[in-house]
C-alpha cells in the first residue's frame, strides 16, 4: 500500500513539474513574441532659399589687360544684380581663375609635333543666395541682357533648399511613429492579441524628392535641389511586444 501511494505521489509530482515547465516555456515564448511594422510619414513643402550662380570669362595674350577687362565685367555684373534688387549680402564673387592655353601643331599625317602658347583664359563666377525666390528666378531668366553689355555670361539652373529641415524631420518622425503604432495595433487586434511595450525603434532613410516628380528613392537618401516644390518622407521601423 505504501509502495502504491509512493508511486502515485511520484507520478503526480512528475505531472505537476511537467506542467510547470510547459507553462514556463509557453510564457517565455509568448512574452518574446513581437509585432514588427514600418511606419511612413510624408509632407509637401515649399523651398525657402534659392542658390543661383553664373560664370563669365575673358581671353587674351596680355594677362594684365585680360585681368583688367574681366574685373570690369565683374563690376558690371554686380551693378546689374543690384539694379535688379539684390543686396550686396546676397552676391558673392569667386576669385578669378587663370589658365594658360596651348594649341597643338600637327604634321601632314596628323601627328602632334608640338604646341604653341595660345593666350590666357580667365574665368570668374558669381553666386547668389536669397530667400526672395521669385526675384532670383526672374534674374536668372533675364541675365542674358548682359550680352548687350558685351559680357558672355553662362547662367546655371537655380538650386532650391529649405532652411528648417531639422524641424521638418522631427515632425515627420513623430508622424511615422504614430503611423507605425496604428499599424501594430491593427495587426494585434486582428490576430487576437494585445499590443505590449515598445521593444525597438529604428529610423529609416530621410528622402526629399520633387513634388509629383517620378523620382526613385535612394538607399542613402535622396536630396532634391532642382525643384522648388518638394516632398519629404521618412520611415520608422518599430517592434512591439505582444501580450
Amino acid at each position: 500500500m505504501k509502495s502504491y501511494v509512493g508511486a502515485v505521489a511520484i507520478a503526480l509530482a512528475t505531472i505537476i513539474t511537467g506542467w510547470q515547465l510547459a507553462s514556463a516555456f509557453k510564457y517565455k515564448f509568448t512574452s518574446t513574441e513581437t509585432i514588427a511594422v514600418t511606419g511612413l510619414a510624408e509632407k509637401d513643402f515649399t523651398s525657402d532659399l534659392i542658390v543661383w550662380q553664373g560664370r563669365f570669362n575673358r581671353t587674351g595674350f596680355d594677362l594684365k589687360q585680360a585681368y583688367a577687362v574681366i574685373k570690369a565685367d565683374e563690376a558690371t555684373i554686380k551693378a546689374y544684380l543690384k539694379e535688379k534688387g539684390l543686396p550686396d549680402s546676397s552676391i558673392v564673387f569667386s576669385s578669378i581663375d587663370v589658365q594658360k592655353t596651348y594649341e597643338n601643331k600637327y604634321d601632314n599625317e596628323g601627328r602632334v609635333t608640338g604646341s604653341v602658347f595660345n593666350g590666357y583664359a580667365l574665368n570668374g563666377m558669381v553666386k547668389v543666395h536669397s530667400s526672395d525666390i521669385n526675384l532670383v528666378e526672374r534674374i536668372s531668366r533675364e541675365v542674358t541682357e548682359l550680352l548687350q553689355k558685351g559680357i558672355e555670361f553662362n547662367s546655371q539652373s537655380p538650386a532650391y533648399y529649405y532652411t528648417k529641415l531639422n524641424e521638418l524631420k522631427i515632425d515627420l518622425l513623430a508622424k511615422a511613429s504614430a503611423d507605425a503604432k496604428l499599424r501594430a495595433e491593427t495587426i494585434a487586434e486582428n490576430s487576437g492579441t494585445g499590443l505590449g511595450a515598445l521593444k525597438k525603434a529604428t529610423m529609416g532613410v530621410f528622402q526629399i524628392t520633387g513634388k509629383n516628380d517620378n523620382e526613385e528613392f535612394s538607399y542613402g537618401g535622396s536630396f532634391n535641389t532642382s525643384s522648388k516644390e518638394k516632398t519629404a518622407s521618412i520611415t520608422m521601423r518599430v517592434e512591439y511586444l505582444s501580450n
